[in-house]
């Protein structure tokens, strides 16, 4: 392809506000990103979309209006709430619209739509339907905090919001103790301390993590450091603002020897367990030869 080619498509994509799949006519969603902090972020086709889309569903449609205030746009379509309280009595409504032949734009207070915020069981219930669904891409608050953060970036895992309950808290971190991958996390900031207290005390004192607050905005901080820095730092500060926090993956643990692992089958014995049952179960779970650990347990006897 000439290069006068590729900067006509780059031209013709641009202008475009919809897919070229959309036919004339035909209703559609499109998930908008908005602003997660600084307004100087907004796309030109959010702009354009704000503008131009039959129905907006907003998170909050006093947010909506801050936002379309400061944008300088004049919309041109009705605006329906759409939240986490009304979203299972709203969907049909809004697919109804669609299927009528709407554009449907979908906002929420911050970010991408669905992600964390209300917007899943919007697409979900479109695809069962087989409406069109697309997406104006643009600011996220995860992947700023995961860029921010000095953290390997190759491998992650979006994890949101911990249980507030300590006990439950406690139990979901457990579970991504061993995780390799780097965790990103949102947080309130009246909960951080208590979050940080129990990252440091289920992944260790060493661990790296990094602490983003208010990204994009004119008070923007970011803290990075192992969990027992982080641990200090927070209890010297009254956080405030949209928080993320990003820990580093679990290291990769040494290959363990057979012999690593006679204590333990020496504990299933003293519980009864013949030498053989108590070989392999060990062997199973601790993922070595069941032979190796066998010649291991009757060596240390001798």
């Amino acid at each position: 392809m000439k290069e006068q080619d590729i900067d006509q498509q780059a031209d013709d994509d641009g202008a475009q506000l919809l897919p070229a799949h959309v036919a004339q006519g035909e209703g559609s969603i499109v998930l908008a990103a908005t602003p997660i902090g600084n307004m100087g972020d907004a796309s030109f086709r959010l702009v354009s979309l704000l503008e131009t889309a039959d129905v907006i569903a907003a998170e909050d449609t006093r947010r909506l209006q801050r936002l379309i205030r400061a944008l300088g746009v004049t919309p041109k379509g009705r605006t329906l709430s759409y939240h986490e309280h009304n979203e299972a009595s709203r969907t049909g409504e809004l697919l109804d619209l669609v299927t009528g032949g709407a554009t449907l734009l979908m906002v929420t207070d911050a970010g991408m739509p669905s992600v964390s915020d209300p917007g899943f069981r919007l697409v979900e219930a479109a695809a069962e339907r087989g409406i069109t669904v697309t997406a104006a891409p643009g600011p996220s608050a995860v992947l700023t905090a995961l860029a921010l953060s000095g953290l390997p970036t190759d491998r992650f895992t979006f994890e949101g919001f911990l249980p507030r309950k300590a006990g439950e808290r406690a139990a979901r971190l457990a579970e991504l103790r061993a995780e390799r991958r780097t965790m990103v996390f949102f947080e309130a900031p009246h909960r951080l301390e208590a979050m940080i207290r129990a990252l440091h005390q289920e992944f260790g004192a060493d661990r790296p993590a990094c602490v983003t607050r208010e990204l994009t905005k004119r008070y923007e901080e970011v803290v990075r450091g192992s969990l027992q820095h982080l641990l200090e730092w927070v209890e010297g500060v009254a956080a405030r603002g949209e928080i993320a926090v990003v820990v580093g993956g679990a290291s990769a643990a040494a290959p363990s020897e057979p012999a690593d692992h006679v204590g333990a089958v020496n504990q299933l014995l003293e519980q009864g367990l013949r030498l053989k049952e108590a070989v392999a179960a060990v062997a199973e779970d601790a993922r070595v030869s069941k032979r190796e650990l066998y010649a291991a347990v009757v060596a240390a006897r001798s």
